[in-house]
């Protein structure tokens, strides 16, 4: 199953944050993707059956549309998230409400930068505001901890601190607002 180090965090200036990582491509110790790639999402969540923790969600881009389920610790900081995805076809969003009931929605706009082996999402969702997302995709050989140092390295540079994370899903968030 693959692994990733992942942190979330909450921003008050998104194009500024976004502009640090980008001035990163000057420095030659760090492999950052030159454009940025943007894309609206729409991640639809679907219960599970009782006694599994993680969460299943349908992420709809367009043409493009992926099934996930994922794994990970509602905690601040750098945290590890086992995930399993495929490629789905639009039609399966209405089977899985169907079968299984949908409990929260997020719509987002997201642009997508690679620093590395790092997914670095600089996020707007609709309801929430600006956030800044890390996936630091580790490979079979490397620790949590190697994950957790790189995703500390890149939150320095951008300017993110302790204070700024939050430990839980958008879609967590989204729900909790409308209670």
């Amino acid at each position: 199953m693959p692994r990733n180090v992942e942190i979330k965090a909450r921003v008050e200036d998104l194009e500024a944050v976004k502009q640090r990582i980008l001035a990163l491509r000057s420095n030659a110790a760090y492999d950052v993707c030159p454009d940025p790639t943007v894309m609206r999402q729409k991640d639809s969540f679907f219960n599970l059956p009782a006694g599994r923790c993680g969460k299943l969600k349908l992420r709809q881009m367009g043409l493009f549309n992926e099934l996930i389920y994922y794994d990970r610790e509602e905690s601040t900081g750098p945290k590890l998230s086992s995930y399993n995805k495929c490629q789905v076809s639009e039609d399966v969003e209405k089977v899985l409400t169907n079968a299984l009931g949908a409990w929260g929605v997020v719509n987002k706009e997201r642009s997508l930068v690679m620093v590395g082996q790092t997914r670095v999402h600089f996020d707007r969702v609709d309801g929430l505001g600006d956030f800044v997302e890390l996936e630091v995709v580790l490979s079979d050989s490397q620790t949590v901890e190697d994950g957790q140092s790189i995703a500390e390295d890149l939150m320095s540079h951008m300017g993110i601190e302790l204070k700024d994370l939050i430990s839980v899903a958008y879609v967590n968030m989204l729900v909790q607002n409308k209670s």
